[in-house]
């Protein structure tokens, strides 16, 4: 039996294809972002398996909220 802890840790996870679409960006871009080390943080479920947690996308995306083009 699952306790409620477990639950919401499988729950937060989102899968490439969902994670892709939370930030709008395509597949193949968030891929190449996870190779060079760029992207959101994500974890390895298994050498074919990746997760990415809410919160992490959370994060990423206000890390680059910015109120002028020229800031880098």
């Amino acid at each position: 039996m699952m306790t409620d802890a477990h639950e919401g840790i499988r729950g937060a996870l989102l899968t490439p294809i969902q994670t892709a679409e939370y930030l709008t960006l395509s597949i193949s871009t968030l891929a190449r972002m996870r190779i060079a080390g760029n992207g959101p943080t994500f974890i390895r479920l298994s050498p074919q398996k990746i997760g990415y947690r809410q919160t992490d996308l959370d994060k990423f995306l206000e890390d680059r909220v910015r109120t002028s083009t020229s800031q880098s």
